[in-house]
């Protein structure tokens, strides 16, 4: 009788665990939504004010020897 009730003290374990990570994988996947909505939105309010380079930095040139 004592290994059937260790048996369902871990089957009731590992399902609370399972549940806790369905729940952690649920939040994740929730917030990667957000922050990739969030992003959509940035992205495009800067389209407008973005300069017509795209982003790439613009260093002097050394002038050249003849």
């Amino acid at each position: 009788m004592f290994e059937y009730e260790l048996h369902q003290l871990r089957s009731a374990e590992l399902i609370k665990e399972a549940e806790r990570f369905r729940l952690a994988r649920s939040a994740r996947t929730q917030a990667k939504a957000r922050r990739a909505e969030r992003r959509g939105r940035q992205e495009d309010s800067q389209d407008a004010e973005r300069p017509v380079s795209a982003g790439r930095i613009r260093r002097r040139r050394a002038a050249r020897t003849a």
